[in-house]
């Protein structure tokens, strides 16, 4: 398994337990945790699943954004900032802890 911390926008943790290939959005969908639309249903076509990854998670997720990824984080709600991510395109890992924040608004 993996974990998955999601940090509110007023600073309230969620953690999830997820399983190892599925997204941080398809976890927080599957889990009801607010903060991540996810519109789109993971197709990378509406960026209402940006978070803001935490530094000490940011390199276990690949860094930067993709050029699609990177088109479609500039229509965010709230702005993006040098860790953003659609967490649609974040694959979990076995054994691995992720800490994201969510933004104020996803639309």
């Amino acid at each position: 398994m993996s974990t998955v911390v999601y940090i509110a926008d007023d600073g309230t943790e969620t953690t999830i337990q997820g399983r190892p290939g599925d997204s941080i959005m398809e976890t927080a969908v599957r889990n009801g945790v607010k903060g991540i639309v996810g519109e789109c249903g993971g197709s990378l076509s509406c960026a209402t699943c940006h978070v803001f990854v935490e530094p000490e998670t940011f390199a276990l997720v690949g860094g930067p954004s993709g050029p699609l990824e990177d088109d479609m984080l500039d229509g965010t709600a709230v702005d993006r900032e040098a860790t953003s991510r659609l967490s649609c395109q974040i694959k979990l890992q076995e054994g691995v802890e992720y800490r994201v924040r969510t933004p104020k608004a996803q639309i």
